[in-house]
Parts: C-alpha cells; sequence; structure tokens
C-alpha cells in the first residue's frame, strides 16, 4: 500500500495541501472521450449486497464500478461538537452569501493558529482511516471509524449533511473522480482509493486527502498515482506571495501531459477558512482565466486529487 501526503507552510503562504491528488487526471488511451450521464432516479429496492444488481440500473456508468447500499445518515451528535450552520438542514448559509463577491480572505494570527489546530485533527483522523486500507474492508467500515475518530477529538466531519452529503468523509474508488460516497461495497485487490477527509473545529475547517494503492495495483495504476504527486509537488512550489494562481495549472498541465494524461477540468483547487469552500478558485489547468495574485496569509485547500485519472480502456 502507497500513500503519500503533504501539509506545508512556505514564505507565510500556509496550504493545506492535499496529499496525493484527487483532482483527477485521465490517461490518454487513443481518443479523449466524454461520457455524459443521465440522472440517477431508479428505486434502490432491488440492488444486492453481493453486487449482481444495481442501485440504478438507469445510469449511464463509465466504468466496472457500481454503488452498493449503505446505512441512512447520521442525525445525532454529542452536545460537545460544534457544528457548522449546514448540520441540520444541509444549506450552507454562509458560504452561500459569500458566493459572487470573490474577496480573498487575509487571515490574522489567531485565525491561523485555529486553521493549523484543524489540520492537525484532520491529518489524525486521516491516518485513522489509513490504517484500515486493505482489501476486503467496506468505505462504509472506513467512514464509521473517521466519524468515531471526529467525535474522539470533538470535531465535527465537515461532508456530513453538506448539501445533504450523507456520510463523514468522501472515498472514492478507481474511476470515481471524487466526492464518492462511502458504502458497502468491500475494497478489491488492485483498487485505487482516495480518502478526503474534512473537520471543523473551534470554526475552522481543516481539509486534506490521500490516496492509497489496494493490494497489488498495475503499473499504469501506479504511474497515474505517482505522476499526479509530482504535479502537486510541482505545484506547491510556485506557491508564494505574488505569484498568479492561474500558473499552477500551467505547471500542472505541463508536466501531467508530458507523463502521457490529461487535466480534467470539472473540479478545481479553493480556499478554506471558517467557509467549507471559499474564494479563491484554483484551475489545474493552462491557460485559465483566474487572474488574482496569492495572497500572504490566505489559505489553500489545493486539490490536485492523485490517482483519479479514470483508467479509460
Amino acid at each position: 500500500m502507497l500513500h503519500c501526503n503533504a501539509l506545508l507552510a512556505k514564505n507565510f503562504v500556509y496550504i493545506q495541501a492535499i496529499s496525493v491528488i484527487r483532482h483527477v487526471f485521465k490517461i490518454k488511451i487513443g481518443k479523449n472521450i466524454k461520457v455524459k450521464h443521465k440522472a440517477a432516479t431508479a428505486p434502490i429496492t432491488d440492488a444486492l449486497l453481493d453486487g449482481s444488481k444495481t442501485l440504478f440500473p438507469e445510469y449511464s456508468y463509465s466504468g466496472k464500478l457500481r454503488p452498493f447500499p449503505r446505512k441512512p445518515r447520521i442525525t445525532t451528535l454529542p452536545d460537545s461538537i460544534g457544528t457548522p450552520d449546514y448540520w441540520e438542514h444541509g444549506k450552507p448559509i454562509s458560504e452561500l452569501q459569500s458566493r459572487g463577491i470573490g474577496q480573498i480572505r487575509v487571515l490574522n494570527s489567531e485565525e491561523i493558529k485555529g486553521m493549523k489546530l484543524a489540520g492537525k485533527l484532520g491529518r489524525e483522523v486521516l491516518d485513522v482511516a489509513a490504517k484500515m486500507v486493505k482489501v476486503g474492508v467496506t468505505c462504509e467500515e472506513i467512514d464509521d471509524a473517521v466519524f468515531k475518530a471526529c467525535m474522539d477529538r470533538e470535531c465535527y466531519p465537515s461532508p456530513l449533511n453538506y448539501r445533504g452529503f450523507p456520510k463523514s468523509c468522501c472515498t472514492s474508488v478507481n474511476e470515481v473522480i471524487c466526492h464518492g460516497i462511502p458504502d458497502q461495497r468491500p475494497l478489491q485487490d488492485g483498487d485505487i482509493l482516495n480518502i478526503d477527509i474534512t473537520v471543523y473545529k473551534n470554526g475552522f475547517h481543516g481539509d486534506l486527502n490521500e490516496t492509497f494503492l489496494v493490494g497489488n495495483v498495475d503499473e499504469a495504476g501506479r504511474k497515474l498515482v505517482e505522476a499526479s504527486y509530482e504535479s502537486l509537488r510541482r505545484a506547491i512550489e510556485q506557491v508564494k506571495p505574488g505569484a498568479k494562481y492561474r500558473d499552477i495549472g500551467g505547471v500542472i498541465q505541463k508536466y501531467i501531459n508530458s507523463c502521457g494524461f490529461s487535466v480534467v477540468r470539472s473540479y478545481c483547487g479553493h480556499g478554506i477558512n471558517q467557509l467549507f469552500h471559499t474564494a479563491p478558485s484554483v484551475p489545474h489547468y493552462a491557460k485559465n482565466k483566474s487572474n488574482r495574485n496569492n495572497e500572504a496569509r490566505s489559505l489553500l485547500h489545493h486539490r490536485a486529487d492523485d490517482k483519479r485519472g479514470r483508467l479509460e480502456r
């Protein structure tokens, strides 16, 4: 099992640098094919744990992976757990109110301390999840361990009920780009798994992830993970006061293309502080239109998701 992580402060710019890649790179095999997905509206009553039937038979899947059943969302918490504004109803009110403003907040010393604590606790929770990754374990079992680790540290698992998300972390397997929902599918030999953890403590979110090779992953999968991680490392080197956010994407795409991969443009890096997602947006491809400069003491969740290269054959 291979896993990597990065949590870094450089030139006074703090980056919660998402460990190993998650920002979706895909292998070029012949021509790139765009897959349009139908809305998943089918009932789940005939789903079987052995995977012989699918939860959403009308959905147009891009690979072999299929969803499995899962337990209902957790709806009660200990009184000692501080919660974000979306905990009960799923609507991130503060985040929605900040949309369209585009202002990048520069954090003061006390706020930086709050972010460091959230990042530290997030790292601890991710380490708990990492120890569980092996063939036969389900992503829902990993999610259960993540929830317990958060409760033990009296912090809230930020994904839980964010816009209705039903679990405490994201587990994205193989062709799932990101934000996968943990379910009862056992991990299989050769899977590539990304675990995305965010915790909320004392009003601040700490967001990070890692990608894991489960058992014996083939050469193409390993190459994808390694190339993605290296692109993250090179991107981090660009982060300094005065550098342009758009230049980060150019560095990533140049390296990824040289390895025979291409960047999936659907997701990007983002700011993080008291809000789970906020300005700036940081695209991971060249010639993007992000025209801002890096601010000293602003915080980025730079999500260069490794693995996620959708091995389309």
